[in-house]
């Protein structure tokens, strides 16, 4: 079970995901796995996490966070670091929780601040000069001028000695972990090697807080790879179970294919930095040798397409469920979009936007998958990335075809060309009409 004050820590990780870099960081860390907790804090608006009220002064920059109450959540520890990079924060509640240690002073720093509630934690030692305008209501706390040094005791020398056994001990212990460490490779960093006489580059380094798998433990939970549930050019994905009870989606890289490995390569880059609620989660990752695997979660309700098509036995065209699914999906599915063009830093282009990468999900709120094809949008005021022309037909951009002119305008065309696909439920290209685009 996670301490609650590591919980805290990771809360205030993620709540700083205006400041993505920062966000993984702490993450990484600290490490948090909740699903109240998907997403960005903030938006969509609907789903801002309890306990936290966010404002957004520019339409340009992403909302940052006002208000946030953590009090009688059973937090342990000392107050976290991780707070200060709220800069936005007026309002802080941590009462009645069981914080110890003295009060920081990065609190007082922080210019923002109006109000503190600290009440009924276990903090001591004196309050800060710099809290003359803030409201503390702690009267375990004292005045700078009231509090009294603590009376110093002498320190035996059998208390010495038994410190220092306890001291050896431990780095005896430390040392023996670093030797372990050594010969197995950090589970935080996976240096990720193929072979590919085809792939420029032969070395993936992979740095997250997403749990690391075996390729043995791979083979498990997808029940030694029976259930295929899709496939694309960076290889085959599988249904699998973890632990037991939660169902994953593994996608396996194919060792032929230098097209999955780029895929593969950008999908890693691309989630190793982001989360949004509408975004399809990555569990964790695999690496051993020339076994490269990504294991998402499993989105059970198939892709839009196969339920304005009927494919795959998820016909809902003829139920009351289809007006459902695609209010749904209209209205989630846009918010993980605009989260790449908006909230990530640097922007991201999924540059393959279509029915078949909207997942739908237990209540068929739609989630944006595949981004082996996305790419990285200048921060430094250029308009558009020059780049070799990837995506669909039916859904490419033309002048982005034409030109080579990548814009966040590419995935809006394609989003566009999606709602023509719920509105008329047409395919994109008309076989049967000597391939007729929908838009004609």
């Amino acid at each position: 079970m996670e301490s609650p004050h590591l919980v805290l820590m990771a809360v205030l990780g993620t709540l700083a995901i205006i400041h993505l870099v920062q966000a993984q960081d702490q993450q990484a860390t600290y490490g948090i796995s909740r699903i109240s907790w998907q997403g960005d804090p903030c938006v969509p608006q609907p789903f801002m996490w309890d306990g936290l009220n966010c404002r957004n002064t520019d339409v340009s920059t992403p909302p940052r966070i006002t208000y946030l109450n953590l009090s009688s959540s059973g937090l342990t520890g000392t107050i976290a670091a991780g707070i200060q990079n709220l800069t936005q924060l007026e309002i802080l509640d941590l009462s009645n929780n069981n914080l110890t240690g003295e009060l920081p002073e990065f609190l007082s720093n922080m210019k923002s601040l109006v109000f503190i509630n600290i009440s009924w934690n276990d903090l001591n030692g004196s309050v800060p000069q710099l809290f003359g305008g803030k409201d503390l209501r702690n009267p375990r706390l004292c005045a700078s001028v009231s509090c009294l040094p603590p009376k110093t005791k002498p320190f035996p020398v059998a208390t010495v000695a038994s410190v220092a056994s306890a001291l050896a001990i431990i780095i005896a212990v430390l040392a023996l972990i670093f030797i372990f460490r050594k010969k197995k490779p950090d589970v935080g960093v996976a240096n990720v090697t193929y072979a590919d006489s085809h792939v420029s580059s032969s070395v993936l380094s992979i740095q997250t807080n997403k749990r690391r798998f075996t390729y043995s433990e791979v083979i498990n939970m997808t029940n030694n790879f029976q259930r295929v549930v899709g496939k694309g050019g960076f290889g085959v994905v599988y249904h699998g179970t973890l632990n037991g009870y939660e169902q994953v989606a593994v996608k396996v890289l194919s060792q032929s294919s230098t097209q999955g490995y780029k895929q593969f390569r950008a999908e890693v880059d691309l989630l190793m930095r982001v989360h949004h609620a509408n975004l399809v989660n990555l569990v964790g990752y695999c690496s051993e040798g020339d076994h490269l695997a990504l294991i998402y979660e499993f989105v059970p309700n198939g892709d839009l397409r196969q339920h304005l098509s009927g494919k795959g036995g998820k016909s809902i065209i003829k139920n009351k469920l289809y007006h459902t699914t695609r209010t749904y999906s209209f209205f989630h599915f846009p918010t993980g979009l605009e989260y790449l063009h908006s909230g990530c830093i640097p922007p991201m282009i999924h540059r393959d936007v279509k029915t078949t990468n909207i997942l739908l999900d237990e209540q068929f709120k739609a989630k944006l998958a595949n981004f082996g094809l996305s790419r990285s949008f200048p921060v430094g005021g250029e308009s558009h990335v020059s780049t070799k022309v990837a995506g669909t037909p039916g859904y490419l951009d033309p002048e982005y075809y034409r030109t080579s002119r990548l814009t966040e305008k590419s995935d809006v065309y394609s989003f566009g060309i999606v709602l023509l696909e719920m509105i008329t439920n047409e395919p994109v290209i008309d076989q049967a009409r000597a391939k007729t685009h929908i838009t004609q």
